[in-house]
């Protein structure tokens, strides 16, 4: 295993200090918690309800099979709600105070078909710390060989083509994270340069009893409670995965692999010559920061400098923290990126996918 990759504060930078005390100083201020308020709770209660809902109306078998298929369109949508706006918070232990809340509420990410644990290892340790760096931050190795972000890969003839064929790629997110992913991480002996020790014997019986449980609810069950043949069952199930997958797979990659973003190598050392928090505005990105709509969906990963800055901050909290970033952003000189709508942070990943995938 390689040196432990070390973050260097060689300016001796003030911002993450400066900025730390201006956020503390707003809550304090203000008396309020930087955790779930009112609106929060009704938010998980809304994307909880309607997943259930949707869940309920499928099974009862009183409607015909398009608008079944309707409801798994649904219910892959609301998955990836879920996952953004409660299971992603609770996680990072932001949105209660009590640990055991987190807990139950971090639950939620079984039902997008994920394992908790592996999540907390993969996003919060190793993604959260060694952000865009490649060889570090596995999240920005969507599929390797087939598409290329990394400047030091070598270029695939068919990678100039990735700026089409990534989006159907993304599509298999969920997919993935189902059948495959959760059981590669949790079984490799390290995440990027994260070494992935020895897990507590519980976790082997959550991973697998959770896996089976999911398979149960979404496979086993409507085959035997409805009035499908076991291939209408399966395009059924597909369909929301594609749904869920792309949805996810789009938000993430908005956030972080967008023109502008950086991607940093260490030096020979394993050292990045800056401090931390200055590398996550190097290399994030926020979109739509101004659209209520894209804030109530997306959990506030719109404004993924907000979250990659305060992590245990909850996300409802975003909108009244990004002036303070971005006027602390600009007191130091400090990039500060951001693209004004969803799509026009789609065309930027595309721009950026098609560059990468050619020859410098």
């Amino acid at each position: 295993m390689q040196n432990q990759l070390k973050f260097t504060n060689t300016n001796r930078s003030q911002f993450f200090a400066t900025v730390r005390q201006r956020v503390d100083t707003y809550f304090k201020d203000n008396g309020i918690s930087p955790h779930a308020n009112s609106a929060m709770w009704w938010k998980a209660i809304f994307f909880l309800g309607g997943f259930f809902l949707l869940y309920g109306l499928l099974l009862s078998n009183q409607f015909n099979v398009w608008v079944m298929l309707g409801f798994a369109v649904g219910l892959g949508m609301f998955a990836a709600f879920i996952g953004f706006n409660i299971s992603h918070d609770a996680l990072h232990g932001a949105f209660s105070s009590k640990s055991w809340v987190n807990r139950i509420l971090g639950a939620s990410f079984y039902l997008v078909g994920a394992n908790p644990y592996v999540w907390k290892i993969t996003h919060n340790i190793v993604h959260h710390t060694y952000t865009n760096i490649p060889g570090h931050d596995e999240d920005i190795e969507i599929a390797p060989g087939l598409i290329r972000v990394d400047t030091d890969e070598p270029v695939r003839p068919w990678q100039r083509y990735q700026h089409w064929y990534a989006f159907a790629l993304y599509s298999l997110a969920s997919l993935s994270w189902v059948f495959r992913k959760d059981y590669i991480k949790f079984f490799k002996k390290q995440i990027g340069h994260h070494e992935n020790q020895s897990h507590p014997k519980r976790e082997y019986v959550k991973l697998f009893a959770a896996k089976l449980a999911y398979y149960f609810l979404f496979l086993i069950l409507p085959y035997l409670v409805l009035e499908l043949s076991w291939w209408q069952i399966g395009i059924g199930f597909l369909v929301m995965h594609l749904v869920e997958g792309i949805v996810l797979g789009l938000v993430f990659q908005l956030a972080h692999v967008v023109e502008g973003t950086s991607f940093p190598v260490p030096s020979d050392k394993g050292a990045i010559e800056e401090a931390w928090a200055i590398h996550q505005l190097r290399t994030t990105a926020n979109f739509a920061p101004r659209s209520a709509v894209a804030a109530f969906f997306c959990g506030g990963l719109n404004r993924q400098i907000e979250h990659h800055l305060f992590p245990k901050v909850c996300h409802i909290h975003y909108p009244a923290l990004t002036h303070l970033v971005k006027q602390t952003a600009a007191d130091f000189d400090l990039p500060y990126l951001e693209n004004r709508s969803f799509f026009s942070a789609l065309h930027s990943h595309y721009r950026l996918l098609k560059l990468l995938g050619r020859p410098a």
